[in-house]
């Protein structure tokens, strides 16, 4: 068996990391690795399963209290000691990302600087947990309120962003006070193992920070099950998610979930049509289309549809698809097989339902060429089901009422975007979405500083802002007497 070479060696971690050891699964098994862009080996990792998960539950159990313990300004030193270390490093996690998950470089950079600002930000919040001091209904009494780490934690994470997504949980879990244990996707996990040794540079204890790879249902099903895990939290698809809370409900978890999207992005008439046109490249094709917050149907009022049609299919048509590893390529390959045959399948069937691919529609192994349908319609699957490819369905509508009404017709509610330029009409549309983020005017919404998440079958909790760090501490009253 062949292996790519890989740069950075001190980087790439091929064995899981547990009470802060670098170790094997107890069967001796493992899973192999592929580059999606060339099909390649890159490395394998161990096939771990329950035993070897409930070994880490158990080692963050074991670091709980002393990390607990620590001062906050103690944690947040080590906390600001990871990003610095990651922020050194990040060309070189950033090909070490391409190369597992396939986007461009440049994408791969910026993710690893989204996942560190994260790690920055929770790394002040640590410091400001703060309680209150309430005034009692009756003399001499005292109401106390203090926020306390939940405990244990543990996640499943994505391979769309495998660093991001590790540091977004973890971050604000360490700075609460709390241990943490994660299980990365088997596509992608060399970037989550390589967060975990230079968190071990940094100096955070053994057992804070765990690491587990291998079978998803078996260390899923510990994760959730396992009554000393007090938190779980999951990015990944609307069905798997609701086994996943079906299962933590055994031991009534606090549970965060990020779901699946199907995002509107609206473009009224009297939009900005050059920056529309910006913003939908940006929502619609970062990471060859495979977000959560994609813009997955495109909704143009009929006044300037063929206008906005025209310009946005003549910019993708220039958009340039290839190995994310060469400096020029903007899109990068889908993740596997199964992709590509969902995206034909979404495509044969806007096609069956009238359908026009006014460009793209080919492919070259799982390079897909950025492909826009026109003549879209709500009886295609591409209205329906998150479309997770680089292809954006165009949807004509005629005004804001009907358009608020088939925005909102899904399940789900994650993000959505909208262009106009009347900030009456702003203000009325953005609380009518039923999403639990709406850009406007900006196909860019995500940051540190922001609450991420979505609403109905989009998912539960908020990742980032002060909102983030609520979602790691139970909140403790204690009645003061006898003052």
């Amino acid at each position: 068996m062949s292996f790519v070479n890989i740069p950075h060696p001190d980087l790439f971690r091929q064995q899981a990391y547990i009470d802060g050891k670098w170790c094997d699964a107890d069967s001796g098994k493992v899973l192999a690795v592929h580059n999606p862009a060339t099909g390649e080996i890159l490395g394998t990792i161990p096939d771990m399963g329950a035993e070897e998960a409930r070994r880490a539950i158990t080692a963050a159990q074991n670091a709980l209290p002393a990390w607990r313990a620590f001062p906050a300004k103690v944690r947040s030193r080590l906390l600001k000691r990871w990003f610095d270390l990651i922020t050194a490093r990040q060309h070189d996690l950033a090909v070490l990302l391409t190369l597992e998950q396939g986007k461009p470089l440049s994408e791969a950079k910026g993710e690893i600087a989204y996942g560190a600002a994260y790690i920055d930000w929770y790394a002040e919040e640590a410091k400001r947990i703060a309680g209150q001091i309430l005034p009692a209904p009756v003399s001499g009494q005292r109401v106390l309120v203090s926020k306390q780490p939940v405990g244990v934690c543990a996640a499943v994470t994505p391979w769309n962003f495998p660093n991001a997504m590790i540091a977004r949980k973890v971050a604000p879990a360490l700075a609460a006070g709390c241990t943490f244990v994660a299980r990365p996707a088997s596509q992608t996990p060399f970037s989550a193992l390589a967060l975990a040794e230079l968190a071990e540079q940094a100096g955070i204890p053994a057992g804070v920070f765990n690491v587990v790879t291998g079978a998803a249902e078996a260390i899923g099903c510990e994760l959730t099950e396992n009554p000393a895990v007090r938190k779980f939290s999951f990015t990944g698809s609307t069905e798997v998610g609701r086994k996943l809370m079906a299962q933590c409900a055994s031991t009534i978890k606090k549970v965060s979930l990020e779901l699946g999207g199907n995002a509107p992005f609206i473009v009224f008439d009297d939009a900005d049509l050059e920056a529309a046109v910006a913003g939908a490249l940006a929502a619609k094709f970062r990471n060859a289309g495979q977000t959560c917050v994609c813009a997955n149907r495109i909704y143009v009022q009929q006044g300037i549809y063929t206008r906005f049609a025209e310009r946005f299919t003549a910019a993708v048509a220039k958009l340039r698809v290839g190995n994310g590893m060469e400096a020029h390529n903007e899109i990068g390959p889908l993740i596997d097989q199964r992709a590509l045959q969902r995206t034909l399948e979404l495509l044969d069937d806007a096609r069956a339902h009238g359908g026009e691919v006014l460009c793209g529609g080919t492919h070259q192994g799982v390079f897909f060429a950025p492909t826009v349908m026109g003549a879209a319609n709500d009886d295609m699957r591409l209205a329906h089901e998150e479309i997770f490819a680089p292809v954006a369905p165009l949807f004509v509508f005629a005004d804001e009422d009907e358009v608020i009404r088939r925005a909102n017709a899904t399940e789900y509610g994650l993000a959505a975007y909208l262009y106009s330029r009347d900030l009456a009409r702003v203000f009325r549309v953005s609380e009518a979405l039923e999403y639990g983020m709406v850009g406007v005017n900006t196909g860019v919404i995500s940051n540190e500083a922001a609450p991420f998440g979505g609403m109905k079958q989009s998912g539960i909790g908020r990742e980032g802002a002060a909102q983030g760090m609520e979602e790691y501490l139970e909140t403790k009253y204690i009645a003061l007497d006898g003052l």
